[in-house]
């Protein structure tokens, strides 16, 4: 197949050239590069795509007759517009990278993809952190407006694996390795995590393109309670940090924040999103969705923060300082 893929230089866009120039195919990423290259074995059109319609340009002259698949992971509702305007017309198959956080009620345990959506951005407003699932549906919109019933719409769920910058998923286990302890969680025992790993999210989008797969697609992994992924997190790192655990609303009236962010408590989420990571994967799975194990995901995470370094700042997890500041009011608390 002829692939185009929007992106192929940083986490799962380079996963998915990665693995199609494996599997064969011709692939072609578009990209600014500023940071990192497209994988080799892929051709590298050059353009950037805050420039307008003008940057596919090349891709349409590229493309000789059109592409047999284009997958992008844009989060920008102008940008993946433009796109599907300059290229979805000629494109066999068309994978848009979507999320969860398009579904509009989270407290629902085992939803599946016929929950409801949230209403598209309005066009012109700024991105913020806030605003994410209304930009993902509003290109969802766009999508199915533009490349039809040649669209796959896949719903990823927190996406975690060797190379993630979000910081989240790995916090635990680089937590856990980076000193004895004692770690601060969240009383949360029995409360879900779900991931799903980038080289199995990657494997399915292409599975997905040469099958002709279409329509929205949860892209998740399965529920794991919160005490078990903890538990294992320790293990990998050696199993001798103890934790103390806090109540939510207390840690919360002490500045910690939920699942992501700066002196976050990473995967803990706030009230009303019981059903978050609990999101239903069988109709994926049924057509075709596979997904390893999570504690090998988890065991190459931990590879990967040692790699990268656990004293390194983070975009997630709490610093050394906040922790330190919060267990001992804690603790002073308890001691009474």
């Amino acid at each position: 197949m002829r692939i185009l893929v929007l992106g192929g230089t940083a986490f799962l866009s380079a996963e998915i050239a990665r693995q199609a120039v494996a599997a064969g195919h011709d692939v072609t990423c578009l990209a600014r590069g500023t940071v990192s290259v497209p994988p080799d074995g892929a051709a590298w059109l050059r353009a950037d795509r805050s420039e307008g319609a003008a940057a596919y340009s090349a891709a349409t002259e590229a493309s000789d007759g059109g592409w047999d698949a284009v997958v992008d992971v844009s989060r920008d509702p102008d940008q993946a517009r433009e796109a599907l305007e300059a290229l979805a017309r000629s494109a066999g198959h068309w994978t848009f990278v979507s999320s969860c956080s398009v579904y509009a009620d989270h407290s629902v345990a085992g939803a599946a993809e016929d929950a409801g959506v949230l209403a598209p951005l309005p066009p012109g407003t700024e991105l913020t952190a806030g605003n994410y699932g209304e930009a993902k549906a509003a290109i969802e919109h766009w999508t199915t407006e533009l490349a039809g019933d040649r669209a796959h719409l896949c719903r990823a769920g927190l996406i975690g694996g060797p190379g993630d910058g979000s910081d989240r998923y790995g916090y635990w286990p680089a937590r856990f390795a980076r000193d004895a302890g004692p770690v601060l969680v969240p009383d949360i025992p029995a409360d879900a995590t779900q991931v799903i790993d980038v080289r199995d999210l990657a494997a399915w989008i292409l599975t997905a393109a040469e099958s002709g797969t279409t329509g929205a697609l949860n892209a998740v992994g399965e529920p794991v309670q919160f005490a078990a992924y903890l538990e294992e997190s320790r293990q990998l790192a050696g199993g001798d940090a103890g934790m103390v655990a806090a109540p939510s609303d207390w840690l919360a009236s002490r500045g910690a924040n939920y699942w992501a962010g700066p002196d976050s408590l990473p995967l803990w989420l706030p009230p009303g999103h019981e059903g978050f990571a609990t999101r239903s994967n069988a109709a994926a799975r049924a057509a075709g969705l596979r997904t390893r194990p999570w504690t090998d995901t988890l065991r190459d995470m931990l590879t990967d923060e040692r790699r990268r370094g656990l004293g390194r700042e983070r975009k997630a997890g709490m610093s050394p300082e906040t922790e330190r500041r919060i267990l001992s009011e804690y603790q002073a608390a308890n001691a009474q």
